[in-house]
């Protein structure tokens, strides 16, 4: 990335400002904004998060806010209530009591005298979510958003649920806010009340995840801050923005879909990760392409920024399968809408381990599976953080525990755009049942790369608010969606789809082993074709190098380590998947604070025992300063049996060697068609 010390206007920055709520709450925020907004205003951008300003997303935050202050805009980015330097408590995601904070921030900024009444907001992962929730509560003087990374359906297609199955990213990332949420504000901003602050946060936190456990079905609990209940409720423009590796790039189709507001869509290669930071590459010039959005709609300048494709994706060409790409060739498309008139749906028939071309008859018997608990142990993450390697490995040993039809060698090649759907006629021998459905590149060697998937719990068949048993032995009719894709098949390679009873770890094994029978001859695969003779409709280049301002000074104290460890007991079959996310230690320079992450994943299980399935994630958090030296240690443990869900979590805060808190919580929670 290209560092840009200076632009248009000289910037300054408060480095903490204190902003009032309307209960009297105090939230700190940190400003950049040109020099001359003292006496000719601005408008103001607001990222509103969690993750602590102060340090956490401290170096982040130093490459994009100034850059776009520079440009001519305030940025205010802001702990969210009982986060970072923030007063209060944080008791979950996106309640009632943050957008209240939200819009006080909003209301704050348009009264400054830097700000002339104009605001946006942007985000990534949560503050893509309070950027679109916020909108849909329209505020005085929020004229647009650019949502990164996030969903407008909090229960069909976030960290929590996927097609009504249980994610274990659910698990790792209600631990990952055990952990954020008991770190320390810094006693350099808030002063000598760090410490009351710090402790009645330890006092009244809590396991997230038992309340997401507490609601299995899609309930009011999920409708709450789902823009998707009323995409009307949006009336300002809307970039939204997401990656091939990311978990939410399914959204940005839905969004450009359905709202009734100027809009545009960008989909790359990328993981969980603003696009000018983009791994896998290429990363593009994205604030750039912000700075153009908030001079159009913030600044009222025709630069022309609506002009190109309603949506741009990156067409993947194939790879072989990996955990990890530095870079994923392709080219950038254009959709002059969505749903796009240059995609067909094209209907598939399947036969006997055979994806068929469209309208060939095909015959097959009955086909039926139980697969083992190792199928999804290469599976990757539900949403790639870039913690390589966090992608899906080749899908050979996945497929041989699971139901595989497969296409002819392809004659020519065959670029798919949106979301795949299997429809399935099949019948099971369990009244609580899954499939998982992958859809691989496999190539002339054989290797297979996962290019897409999807899963539906059965009993969500008819809807994600009330599930119902399945009758065992009942031929049922489903339709299971797979996540949208760009991606191109070469000539020569076959299409592959491999269907399973359990994908775990990845998502949370039904209660007991299932059989499943499909029957080939009423059931197909709809593929969305994008015929190659289509136009891309697209400037080249489309997008600049990236480039943004210098990052704050840091040196790495303690490097990093990233692992992923599967590993077989052949004399007991136990199993494990352990994963490591070392970040290190940082030190940074401007606050003179050494930062501590590290967090410790295993999944494990027993042959094929159901009921020895456990999560178990641990995290470590440290802050030092001189004779400041903070850190909490979080430990969470999720198991099963037929019946119940069984959560176990500790949190230890220590000042030195000195333990200052200590937490235990338990928790039995009744499985629900799960």
């Amino acid at each position: 990335m290209k560092e840009v010390s200076s632009g248009p206007h000289a910037v300054k920055e408060e480095e903490h400002v204190w902003i009032p709520a309307r209960d009297g709450t105090r939230l700190a925020g940190r400003i950049w904004r040109p020099v001359s907004s003292d006496t000719e205003p601005v408008p103001a951008i607001l990222e509103f998060i969690p993750y602590r300003k102060r340090d956490l997303t401290a170096l982040r935050d130093s490459v994009n806010h100034p850059y776009l202050a520079a440009h001519g805009y305030a940025c205010v980015r802001v702990d969210l209530r009982g986060s970072g330097d923030s007063e209060g408590l944080l008791a979950g995601e996106y309640l009632e009591e943050e957008f209240r904070d939200g819009e006080d921030v909003l209301a704050w900024m348009v009264q400054q005298p830097w700000c002339n009444g104009r605001t946006g907001m942007m985000g990534i992962s949560w503050g893509g979510f309070n950027a679109l929730q916020l909108a849909a509560r329209r505020p005085p003087g929020l004229g647009a958003v650019a949502a990164l990374c996030c969903s407008d359906d909090r229960y069909a297609d976030d960290v929590h649920y996927m097609g009504g199955c249980l994610l274990s990213d659910n698990l790792s990332w209600a631990s990952t806010m055990l952990a954020y949420v008991s770190c320390p504000p810094d006693p350099q901003v808030v002063g000598p009340q760090w410490r009351e602050m710090w402790h009645e946060r330890l006092d009244g936190m809590s396991p997230w995840l038992a309340e997401w456990l507490d609601h299995q079905p899609r309930d009011a609990y999920w409708r709450h801050g789902s823009v998707c209940e009323d995409y009307s409720d949006v009336e300002c423009p809307v970039l939204a923005v997401s990656g091939w590796a990311d978990g939410y790039s399914n959204a940005v189709f839905r969004l450009l879909e359905r709202l009734d507001v100027p809009r545009r869509g960008l989909i790359g290669p990328w993981s969980h990760k603003y696009p000018h930071l983009g791994v896998p590459g290429p990363a593009i010039g994205f604030l750039q392409e912000l700075v153009r959005w908030w001079d159009h709609w913030l600044k009222d300048e025709e630069n022309g920024v609506m002009d190109a494709p309603m949506l741009c994706t990156w067409m993947q060409e194939s790879m072989p399968p990996s955990t990890a790409y530095d870079e994923r060739p392709g080219r950038w498309v254009g959709e002059p809408g969505w749903l796009s008139p240059h995609v067909r749906r094209v209907q598939h028939p399947l036969g006997e381990h055979r994806i068929g071309r469209p309208g060939e008859r095909l015959t097959s018997p009955p086909l039926s599976v139980e697969s083992p608990l190792s199928v999804g142990q290469f599976a990757g993450k539900w949403c790639s953080y870039n913690a390589p390697p966090d992608l899906p490995y080749d899908q050979r040993e996945e497929d041989g525990g699971s139901l595989v039809f497969e296409s002819e060698p392809l004659s020519e090649r065959c670029e798919i755009l949106g979301g795949p759907v299997l429809h399935a006629t099949l019948e099971v021998d369990r009244p609580v049942a899954m499939v998982a459905v992958r859809l691989s590149d496999v190539a002339p060697d054989g290797r297979a790369t996962r290019a897409t998937y999807g899963l539906l719990n059965l009993t969500h068949r008819n809807g994600h608010a009330e599930p119902e048993d399945l009758e065992p032995g009942r031929r049922y009719r489903v339709r299971v969606q797979l996540n949208g894709v760009a991606q191109a098949f070469p000539a020569g390679h076959r299409i592959r789809i491999a269907l399973s009873t359990s994908y775990w770890p990845l998502a949370w094994p039904p209660p007991e082993p299932v059989r499943m029978t499909v029957h080939p001859e009423d059931s197909e695969l709809e593929l969305p074709i994008r015929p190659i003779v289509e136009p891309d409709e697209l400037p080249t280049p489309l997008f600049g190098e990236p480039e943004g301002a210098p990052p704050l000074p840091s040196e790495v104290i303690r490097p990093g380590e990233q692992r992923w460890t599967v590993s077989r007991d052949l004399v007991d079959y136990g199993s494990a998947l352990e994963v490591v996310k070392d970040l290190g230690v940082l030190y940074m320079e401007d606050i003179d604070l050494e930062v501590t992450r590290r967090a410790y994943e295993r999944y494990r299980w027993t042959g094929d025992d159901f009921g020895s399935v456990c999560g178990e994630i641990e995290w470590v958090m440290g802050f030092t300063r001189d004779d400041w030296d903070v850190r909490t240690t979080t430990r969470t443990v999720l198991t099963s049996d037929v019946s119940n869900f069984y959560l176990h979590a500790t949190m230890d805060a220590y000042e030195g060697n000195r333990r200052v808190r200590s937490r235990n919580w338990e928790y039995t929670i009744p499985r629900d068609h799960l």
